[in-house]
């Protein structure tokens, strides 16, 4: 039961409302009770449907085409229902209304819902910012900053402006513009971007661009953009509409003329209307949708699938959306007779057990759950931000950090320079350990690629797509991600305004572009590309606000299935058009020679709905791998 609430309350937000769905049940019990003569009435029942469905269209089309000139499908549905109430034939009137209604229904229920992403991003705007002068510290707005103001940022703020370090040291967590997924040590000199968080060492900075200058402010500005720039497909009927609709005036005029039957005429119009027509795409569309939703994908664009059937080249995020967005570790050595690679790994681990660092916990969390062992608390423990940690374990003073921190702390690097250095060619995070004062041994860690990540590559290349692999991470990880999943186009090091503005560049030349993304950095690029597609499990809720799709629980295998869908769904509507167009011409043919009337008319092109629904139906259970 509680499903099944949740459905009607996905409906209800899709864009059908109470009145909507109340004024079709009664619609469409007026038109039963017209059709069997069911109530003694003083007005055909058939005028419930024409007021409460027909009038809308009526208005609808009448202010389309007074204040913009815009011939859209509901221009000739307008015609027939007219004609038809002009001659009497209520129940003919009534049907194309209730039919249209339908229609429009399905249409709303594939159109995107208003979003709050830009919304979300405005809250990770910092709102204070602590300025110091002199002796005295002073909270005030952020937006009133000045260029140049020292700044203190304390642990775990989120700094509120662009700038320079001028003193003290710490780790920033920059996903929120970068997309890395682990922290970057800074220090004096060294550039912070707003919207960015201190982890751990409280330091000082100078401003450097502020307000609307700020990283995080033209981040926001990128979404909007993107969004108000991105085209939407117009419906099938509402593309031809204007032939459609000089055809059918044509037909009935010349019919009228020749036969001077004025029923044959409105009959013409009557089954002229596109019905079958209209609903011959949001049908599949829908379908398809509902297919996707049991492969884990989320379709929140109407036209998302449409478009992906069109792209060109796909372009990939990397942490996070090709790997698992946490560093695991790869490797462990000792240079050292004394100790086994065990041995270190487990000194590294002990002294890292009450570290904050995300990389210390990554790293506890996978020494026990490779070897299965606990790791006590170390005696001694002291962090140094931006550096590493030291500790006593078991007896021995554990150094654990960079090579800056042991050359600080007077520890030959020599040895496990050259060591770290294999790992650091391949895009690795390397950890120096030193016990006793003796450098010992290294702990590789790296973002690891998803399960199947290659398989699911293979098969998206085979199935016509250019990989282009669009990162904020170093050049060197960058590279050995794409030679593993043979990506031969790689853009590293990218803000958020270098993937737009590739994605930008590209369309103007005539690809459309998928993007694949997990980050708050992504979401301009998401906006922007002809179809975005996020990670909706570690995704962050901008991005998958700011995309066409979300994969609800990060199957990026079904990338695949997704593809084959949307090429699926655009078969099924072309077969659907095809049917819905033949069985128009045949109805017309049939009208012209006064073998229809409006009433059976209005039944033929009710027939050819039912007929473009069944048929799109099928893509519901349709899979690509059975085929």
């Amino acid at each position: 039961m509680k499903s099944f609430m949740q459905k009607i309350e996905m409906f209800m937000e899709a864009g059908g409302t109470k009145k909507d769905i109340a004024f079709l049940l009664l619609s469409g019990t007026a038109l039963v009770c017209s059709m069997f003569h069911l109530f003694s009435m003083p007005f055909d029942a058939a005028w419930v449907a024409i007021i409460l469905c027909g009038v809308p269209i009526i208005v609808e089309a009448f202010i389309g085409l007074v204040t913009e000139f815009d011939i859209r499908a509901d221009v000739l549905v307008s015609l027939a229902l007219i004609a038809s109430v002009c001659i009497g034939e209520h129940f003919a009137a009534g049907e194309i209304a209730f039919i249209m209604q339908i229609g429009g229904l399905l249409e709303e229920l594939t159109v995107a819902r208003a979003r709050s992403g830009i919304e979300k991003l405005v809250k990770l705007t910092p709102q204070t910012a602590r300025v110091v002068c002199g002796d005295q510290e002073t909270m005030v707005p952020a937006k009133q900053v000045d260029v140049n103001a020292i700044l203190r940022v304390l642990p775990g703020e989120t700094i509120p402006v662009d700038g320079v370090i001028t003193s003290g040291h710490t780790s920033i967590n920059q996903a929120v513009i970068t997309g890395e997924s682990l922290p970057v040590d800074k220090t004096v000199g060294d550039e912070v971007l707003s919207g960015t968080v201190n982890q751990y060492g409280a330091f000082e900075m100078k401003a450097a661009r502020v307000g609307e200058d700020s990283s995080i402010q033209r981040l926001i500005r990128l979404v909007q953009t993107a969004d108000a720039g991105k085209a939407k497909i117009v419906g099938i009927a509402d593309r031809w509409a204007t032939w459609i609709v000089i055809i059918a005036l044509s037909a009935a005029a010349l019919t009228w003329f020749l036969s001077g039957e004025i029923i044959r005429a409105v009959t013409i119009l009557v089954v002229f209307c596109p019905c079958a027509l209209v609903l011959a795409t949001p049908t599949a569309v829908m379908a398809a949708i509902g297919n996707a939703a049991k492969h884990g994908l989320l379709v929140k664009e109407g036209d998302a699938l449409e478009k992906l059937s069109m792209v060109s080249k796909i372009c990939f995020d990397k942490t996070g959306t090709l790997t698992v967005g946490k560093p695991k570790v790869i490797a462990v050595t000792s240079i050292s007779k004394n100790y086994s690679d065990f041995e270190i790994y487990y000194f590294t681990a002990a002294a890292e057990k009450t570290s904050e660092h995300p990389l210390g916990k990554s790293l506890v969390d996978c020494f026990v759950r490779e070897t299965g062992k606990a790791v006590g608390k170390p005696d001694e423990f002291e962090m140094v931000p931006g550096r590493g940690v030291k500790a006593k374990v078991e007896g021995k003073a554990i150094f654990a950090g960079n090579l800056r921190f042991l050359a600080e702390n007077q520890i030959e690097t020599d040895g496990l320079a050259e060591k770290g250095q294999e790992y650091l060619d391949q895009g690795c995070t390397v950890i120096y350990t030193a016990v006793n004062g003796i450098p010992s041994g290294i702990t590789a860690m790296a973002d690891v690629l998803r399960n199947d990540m290659s398989k699911v590559m293979k098969s998206m290349i085979r199935a016509g797509a250019d990989p282009v692999l669009l990162t904020g991470d170093n050049e060197r990880a960058a590279n050995v991600i794409a030679r593993q999943l043979h990506i031969s186009k790689v853009k590293a090091g990218c803000l958020p305004e270098d993937k737009l503005n590739y994605i930008e560049k590209s369309q103007e030349l005539g690809h459309k572009i998928c993007m694949i993304g997990d980050g708050v950095n992504d979401a301009p690029a998401l906006k922007k590309a002809y179809v975005g597609i996020a990670m909706g499990g570690v995704g962050s809720d901008i991005a998958v606000d700011a995309a066409d799709i979300a994969l609800v629980d990060d199957k990026i295998e079904e990338l695949p299935h997704l593809l084959s869908l949307s090429k699926r769904m655009m078969t099924t509507i072309k077969w659907n058009l095809t049917f819905s167009l033949t069985l128009n011409f045949i109805a017309i043919a049939l009208a012209i020679t006064g073998i229809l009337n409006p009433v059976v008319g209005a039944l033929v092109h009710n027939t050819g709905s039912v007929l473009v629904i069944m048929n799109s139906v099928l893509l519901l259970n349709w899979n690509s791998k059975a085929e």
